[in-house]
């Protein structure tokens, strides 16, 4: 596979910033490009911060990007513990004003690409373009069903030593430990990754992990409404995922949602598929950002 070389531009350095949205601190990086349009990303988890370096490193020579922590991890706190997906969306409005943005790009990538759509149902009318990479599937039944496949996928992809340690991290999680947590998707990233040859090695804040914020999450996820069955956006929008994904035929949802949108499959890939095929995948992200 060819080298795929991320432009070099001289730009001013990203700057870290904590943002208040109420009682909650956003940790924020911005890298900033004059006279741009913004990208904002969202991460996964819910409550596993980065792991989006290589997005940020390939676009910020043509965008301005925000990164943020989300609400509730080690280096974004929330007194009130408010983990409802309305409040949520209100953290990307705060960053959106902040910022003075009438309308900006979402780039979300596993359940950051379902928070993406959660954003987009409620405020279409900020958004320039939506990319969804290897999205979660949907709210209520819709994610307990994607839970289960990706714990199939874990189990699939562990020995059984690393399986029975990883339910056994995921009970302490569930009890409130951090450090269960913060083992059991140091796993789960590592199965996600067996089986191909990585181009570019990700890195995510395993050590910001909290468990209140994943457990809370879920609750509000698993008891938010169904997004809606048919949705013909406006914006443009991309929706991608590494033809061996974690998914499995919950994915089925997500294309009935967009009827309009061909979903891309990418092959030898699966669910960081710009480590696993990053030369099908920066060929997406060329067409989508127009780079």
């Amino acid at each position: 596979m060819n080298r795929i070389e991320t432009p070099v531009v001289e730009q001013e350095r990203s700057r870290e910033l904590l943002i208040q949205n109420k009682d909650t601190t956003l940790f924020t990086r911005f890298y900033p490009n004059k006279d741009k349009e913004t990208i904002i990303l969202l991460h996964g988890g819910p409550g596993v911060p980065e792991g989006l370096s290589f997005i940020t490193k390939y676009l910020q020579a043509h965008y301005q990007i925000i990164d943020f922590h989300q609400r509730g991890t080690r280096q974004s706190p929330t007194k009130s513990n408010d983990f409802s997906l309305e409040s949520y969306v209100s953290d990307v409005n705060c960053l959106a004003d902040y910022f003075k943005l009438e309308q900006f790009h979402l780039f979300g990538h596993s359940w950051g690409g379902l928070y993406a759509q959660v954003y987009a149902q409620q405020h279409p009318e900020r958004l320039l373009s939506m990319f969804l990479c290897s999205p979660a599937t949907g709210t209520g039944k819709q994610w307990k069903d994607t839970m289960l496949e990706i714990a199939d996928y874990n189990k699939n992809k562990s020995s059984y030593t690393e399986w029975v340690a990883m339910q056994a991290e995921s009970g302490l999680g569930l009890l409130g430990s951090d450090k269960a947590y913060q083992k059991f998707y140091s796993q789960a990233l590592r199965n996600f990754s067996r089986g191909f040859t990585e181009a570019y090695t990700e890195k995510f804040a395993l050590d910001c992990i909290k468990a209140k914020a994943i457990n809370q999450t879920v609750k509000a996820i698993l008891k938010y409404p169904l997004l809606p069955e048919k949705i013909i956006p406006e914006y443009k929008l991309t929706i991608a995922y590494g033809a061996r994904d974690i998914y499995g035929k919950s994915k089925r949802c997500v294309m009935r949602r967009y009827p309009t949108i061909p979903i891309i499959f990418i092959p030898g890939s699966g669910h960081i598929p710009w480590s696993h095929n990053m030369e099908v995948f920066v060929n997406i992200l060329r067409e989508h950002y127009g780079v």
